[in-house]
Protein backbone atom coordinates (compact mmCIF):
# COMPACT_ATOMS: atom_id res chain seq x y z
CA UNK A 1 0.00 0.00 0.00
CA UNK A 2 1.71 3.19 -1.08
CA UNK A 3 0.97 6.11 0.90
CA UNK A 4 -0.19 9.93 -0.53
CA UNK A 5 2.39 12.64 -0.63
CA UNK A 6 1.91 14.80 1.98
CA UNK A 7 0.27 18.39 1.37
CA UNK A 8 3.15 21.35 1.28
CA UNK A 9 2.49 25.61 1.61
CA UNK A 10 5.46 28.11 1.37
CA UNK A 11 6.45 29.57 4.19
CA UNK A 12 5.10 33.15 3.87
CA UNK A 13 8.82 34.39 6.19
CA UNK A 14 11.73 32.43 4.70
CA UNK A 15 9.94 31.02 1.50
CA UNK A 16 10.81 27.45 2.76
CA UNK A 17 8.51 24.57 1.73
CA UNK A 18 7.14 22.73 4.49
CA UNK A 19 4.64 19.30 4.84
CA UNK A 20 1.62 18.96 6.84
CA UNK A 21 2.04 17.82 10.23
CA UNK A 22 -0.10 15.56 12.09
CA UNK A 23 -0.60 18.78 14.79
CA UNK A 24 -2.17 20.77 11.81
CA UNK A 25 -4.55 18.23 11.21
CA UNK A 26 -7.26 20.55 12.19
CA UNK A 27 -6.12 23.73 11.23
CA UNK A 28 -4.01 23.59 7.86
CA UNK A 29 -5.80 25.80 5.94
CA UNK A 30 -4.76 28.74 8.83
CA UNK A 31 -1.03 27.62 8.91
CA UNK A 32 1.12 30.16 6.93
CA UNK A 33 4.46 29.87 9.02
CA UNK A 34 6.95 26.88 9.11
CA UNK A 35 8.02 27.13 12.86
CA UNK A 36 7.00 29.29 15.38
CA UNK A 37 10.68 31.36 14.92
CA UNK A 38 9.01 32.10 11.45
CA UNK A 39 5.85 33.37 13.00
CA UNK A 40 8.07 35.30 15.98
CA UNK A 41 9.93 37.46 13.08
CA UNK A 42 7.12 37.86 10.49
CA UNK A 43 7.15 41.31 10.21
CA UNK A 44 11.37 42.02 9.91
CA UNK A 45 11.64 39.77 6.71
CA UNK A 46 14.88 38.11 6.88
CA UNK A 47 15.81 35.84 9.51
CA UNK A 48 19.56 35.22 8.76
CA UNK A 49 20.81 37.84 11.85
CA UNK A 50 23.55 39.43 9.27
CA UNK A 51 22.18 42.28 8.56
CA UNK A 52 23.38 45.15 10.03
CA UNK A 53 26.67 44.27 11.43
CA UNK A 54 30.41 45.43 9.62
Amino acid sequence: MSRLPKPEKMCKTCGRPFQWRKKWRHCWDEVRYCSERCRRFRYQGSLSGAEGRS
